[in-house]
């Protein structure tokens, strides 16, 4: 048996007004729960902050409950909306 965790893709959105810091926090969030930051796209849309990740949790001690209990921290503390949601679950919501 290996000792390797099996890849789990979520799909983290962030939504909220533009300040400094967002970036930065919400890695540093990944980071200590070793999430690796697969992909990201962010942009800015007048002062709107709009952001969407892709990142694996597979090999994260914690699980997505507790990861989206950080998340809702975060979102409190900087007045953004964040939602984390499996890939397939993703995918079959926003399915055109």
């Amino acid at each position: 048996m290996s000792d390797e965790k099996a890849s789990q893709i979520c799909i983290v959105t962030v939504t909220g007004r533009d300040r400094v810091g967002i970036v930065a926090r919400l890695a540093t969030v990944m980071a200590k729960a070793n999430i690796n930051i697969v992909d990201i796209n962010q942009k800015i849309m007048e002062e709107y902050f709009v952001m969407t990740m892709a990142v694996d949790i597979g090999r994260s001690e914690a699980d997505i409950g507790q990861i989206r209990k950080r998340l809702d921290q975060v979102g409190r503390q900087m007045a953004l909306k964040i939602t984390i949601q499996d890939e397939n679950i993703f995918k079959a919501m926003h399915r055109v």
